[in-house]
């Protein structure tokens, strides 16, 4: 099924024209398809049908509180990486006993408030934070359900930026280190071990970094086993790539079947934490051309959205395709697309052939993830608007934020 798709020569989200969503409100907008977003959690479900398996979606990917609670209803869980995240989920509908805590610089506070929540598991990244969160549990009389994330040195073969498996990572603990420290959890006051953790990194399109990795952590599975310290639940993390321009990812049938086949008969539950690959493909921005700037050496489009509304392009200079929400014929030229921002880096596409005019509409594709959760202020911006498309009905899920209310919690000095 096509979410977004060209109707009579406009764009469209499902059934809504972006020309209209434009017109009632505004842009730079997050457009996304309801549909798609329920589509990519029933199609991951799916794939797991038959195993015991809890789909823990990565919060950080999209955190707009309508995306969660939509995934709530489903029946998913989530991954956090923060306190703020926690709240986020609990006002969004989603359960804390569904919820794993992930995050490699918990704070006292963040750790006090995912056991009074009563969340499933803390996924611990280093001794210090073990014993933190011992004591602090101790303290409060209760037990913390805790998972080692451990570092497997594998090579996931994506951007350095966020490949986070391997040795020099500042991410889990040391693959020579995790089977002591999990002796040392066993006798701690204060925690309980509930699992193991692996997450090697981000926009994989390969299966072997995954299964490599698997491997690598079931030898701890089995030598723990042959102490008598049994696992609740291996967390397989998430980092399943999608589509951006010529990518090829496994399909989730292939991906899933991998790891099920190498898991063999053991019994234990497995946990994931898909982002993007649930939400990337659900979302695009959209963004109307302000100036064309013919110059010698190159061309830009000078839209109203910028590096502050999506960062991939100038962080990993990352690849959306740009498509013209409606169709021009002639009269095209190869243009920088490029905001307004006051940095070399405010790109948002390179070298791309479009037949544009100011005022045209833009809508920068697979921008469903680390789009607005990643986006800033900087330039003194107000951040887009969020839309949810529902069939023929656009629902305005995030007000365009006010430029009063960026310094609303200044102060002057007398």
């Amino acid at each position: 099924m096509t979410f977004f798709s060209y109707r009579e020569g406009t764009l469209c989200a499902e059934n809504v024209p972006l020309t209209e969503i434009a017109a009632q409100f505004g842009t730079p907008a997050y457009v996304y398809s309801r549909a798609a977003i329920e589509r990519g959690y029933r199609d991951f479900s799916e794939a797991c049908s038959g195993h015991d398996v809890l789909i823990c979606y990565s919060v950080k990917a999209s955190s707009n509180l309508a995306i969660l609670n939509l995934l709530a209803r489903l029946g998913s869980g989530f991954d956090i990486v923060s306190g703020g995240e926690l709240e986020r989920v609990l006002a969004a509908g989603g359960r804390a006993d569904k919820t794993v805590f992930s995050g490699v610089g918990k704070s006292e506070a963040e750790l006090r408030a995912g056991l009074e929540a009563g969340v499933l598991c803390f996924n611990v990244e280093s001794e210090e934070e073990l014993e933190r969160l011992a004591a602090i549990a101790a303290a409060m009389k209760k037990t913390a359900p805790v998972s080692l994330r451990v570092n497997p040195d594998v090579d996931p073969k994506t951007h350095p930026y966020i490949a986070t498996g391997l040795r020099e990572s500042k991410f889990g603990i040391a693959y020579d280190a995790a089977l002591p420290l999990y002796r040392k959890a066993a006798k701690l006051r204060g925690i309980r071990l509930a699992g193991i953790d692996v997450h090697i990194g981000s926009q994989i399109t390969e299966v072997e970094p995954f299964v490599a990795a698997l491997d690598r952590v079931l030898e701890f599975v089995d030598a723990l086993d042959a102490t008598g310290l049994r696992l609740e639940h291996l967390d397989l993390g998430g980092g399943l790539g999608i589509r951006y321009r010529d990518e090829s990812p496994p399909a989730l049938q292939t991906y899933v079947g991998s790891l099920f086949q190498r898991l063999g008969s053991r019994k234990i539950r497995v946990l994931f934490e898909p982002g993007r690959s649930l939400v990337g493909n659900t979302g695009l921005l959209l963004t109307r051309v302000e100036y064309l700037k013919h110059a010698p050496a190159r061309n830009f489009a000078v839209v109203d959205a910028a590096m502050n509304d999506l960062v991939r392009p100038a962080l990993y200079d990352a690849w959306h395709d740009v498509l013209p929400v409606a169709q021009r014929h002639g009269g095209a030229f190869t243009y920088d697309v490029v905001g307004p921002v006051c940095e070399s880096a405010d790109f948002l596409a390179k070298e791309r052939t479009l037949a544009v005019a100011p005022g045209d509409l833009l809508a920068i594709m697979s921008a469903g993830a680390y789009g607005m959760s990643m986006s800033s202020n900087y330039n003194s911006r107000p951040r887009p608007a969020e839309i949810i498309v529902d069939g023929s009905t656009p629902r305005l899920v995030r007000e365009r934020e006010l430029v009063k209310s960026l310094f609303a919690s200044e102060r002057l000095l007398p």
